[in-house]
């Protein structure tokens, strides 16, 4: 039986798209006058990525860019929402590359030609190794960089790509790389983790208003957030653990952003690691600039018990790339219990009414919310290779097509979704996993770098196309 997603009205102008990372798919390390990430060096940690994997060639993007984009118009997609490389744009952060913004520049080109509405994001992680040399994130300076940055890439893109992201994901580019280490560039220090989060804030703020005042119009930023459930809500220790969670993977990055504070017992909580005093005079003014959009995304949920000690089973959600079961930020009590539910390969439980929760609790908590993107949501799983050369991924098709009919439930309750981004286009490079987890609607032959759409990608662009015939054959007032 279809899924009932096929048949649903969308709002007007709705926008279906799909999402990549530079570093992720690009590949060409060291070509075109790019220089080290944080990122190519952190692969040169042994031990650091699975199997000693690396960005060097990553699934070649750099020299298939044209093939791609010829799927991607394929499938139908409206939008494709990519990162620029600060490594690629100012190498050894030096002075602006040209080689390396032609790259973008052709590849805005070919989506525009295409009829495929470029989504632009400024940061996806990697910093130029020469800035992480001198303090990176930790280091108060480097957001006055990023907007150095900002300028190169606007001032050679600005005037064809109209939606602008300044970060995506600081939760990851800041907790997991200064404060649990398992992200680049691999520190594991609790001040300049909590110094991180802030300077990257500060850069998001700087950002936003330098742009706007070059005549950018759609400015917003990529959040990773997740619903903290306590596993007992009449334990005070559950409901403070899922609180303290709660805090850091969520508001210590919503509300600056949103409301120009940050939370109270945020302030509290991190104290002995300096975030009180980071915060400058006229700083939160900054930091909340007013945003056109906000960028969601949305893996899954994290069940939070405070009794770490007495946990068991199949033990976490996430593993070892859950901040909050570091002790730099005393929550070496936090665990995350098992509630039994499907989980994907990267061992995240499968729970679709946790999106609809998120994005209604945003909407609830949040005043002035500007209107909201899904602008990741995908699973990893083990895919199977089939003898014709097909690649039947049923419980990626299943988690991605639920996951879009939560979206139309949070719409349904007036929460102000107008677009949805898959995570991934392509199977690529996943951070310290190498390339062992594979996200991509599109198979990618790791060994001839050959695309093969997967099941999942035909049904997304079969969503797509019902989603337009649908709006084609409303009443024109109604119609896009």
């Amino acid at each position: 039986m279809p899924h009932s997603t096929y048949s649903r009205q969308w709002p007007d102008g709705f926008i279906w798209g799909s999402a990549t990372a530079a570093a992720q798919i690009e590949g060409a390390g060291h070509e075109g006058g790019k220089e080290d990430s944080v990122w190519d060096h952190f692969a040169r940690i042994p031990g650091a990525i699975a199997k000693g994997e690396n960005l060097e060639q990553a699934v070649d993007h750099y020299h298939r860019m044209p093939e791609d984009v010829r799927l991607m118009k394929e499938l139908g997609l409206d939008s494709y929402r990519f990162s620029t490389s600060w490594a690629r744009v100012r190498p050894g952060d030096r002075a602006a590359n040209p080689e390396g913004l032609d790259f973008y520049s052709r590849l805005v080109d070919e989506l525009l030609e295409a009829g495929i509405l470029p989504w632009l994001t400024l940061y996806h992680w990697d910093l130029p190794q020469a800035l992480e040399e001198k303090g990176g994130w930790a280091n108060r300076d480097t957001a006055y960089r990023f907007v150095e940055y900002a300028y190169d890439v606007y001032d050679v893109l600005g005037d064809r790509v109209q939606h602008w992201t300044t970060f995506n994901e600081p939760f990851c580019s800041s907790l997991l790389g200064y404060g649990s280490g398992v992200h680049a560039p691999g520190r594991q220090e609790p001040r300049a983790a909590i110094a991180a989060v802030h300077h990257q804030h500060l850069a998001h703020g700087l950002a936003v208003n330098a742009l706007r005042e070059r005549g950018a119009q759609n400015l917003g930023i990529t959040l990773n957030l997740s619903n903290s459930i306590p596993r007992d809500p009449a334990d005070p220790v559950d409901l403070d653990a899922a609180r303290r969670f709660d805090s850091l993977q969520n508001r210590i990055f919503l509300d600056p952003i949103l409301l120009g504070s940050y939370p109270q017992d945020t302030l509290v909580d991190l104290a002995p690691f300096g975030l009180p005093e980071l915060i400058l005079p006229g700083d939160l003014e900054v930091i909340s600039a007013p945003l056109e959009f906000l960028g969601v995304n949305h893996y899954h949920d994290d069940l939070i018990s405070g009794h770490a000690d007495h946990e068991g089973g199949d033990g976490h959600s996430g593993g070892a790339e859950r901040v909050a079961a570091s002790p730099w930020i005393g929550s070496e009590d936090i665990a995350f219990p098992s509630r039994g539910l499907p989980r994907t390969a990267m061992d995240w439980e499968v729970n679709p009414d946790g999106l609809r929760k998120l994005l209604v609790r945003l909407g609830e908590e949040y005043p002035g919310l500007p209107p909201l993107y899904i602008t990741e949501n995908g699973a990893a799983y083990d895919d199977t290779v089939e003898p014709d050369g097909s690649v039947q991924d049923t419980e990626r098709t299943g988690f991605i097509l639920d996951h879009i009919a939560a979206v139309g439930e949070a719409l349904d309750q007036g929460v102000d979704v107008r677009g949805y981004f898959v995570w991934s286009l392509l199977d690529n490079f996943e951070w310290s996993w190498g390339y062992g987890k594979r996200f991509g609607i599109v198979r990618v032959d790791y060994g001839t770098f050959e695309r093969t759409v997967k099941a999942s990608g035909h049904a997304y662009a079969r969503l797509i196309a019902a989603a337009k015939q649908h709006a084609r054959a409303l009443p024109a007032s109604r119609s896009a």
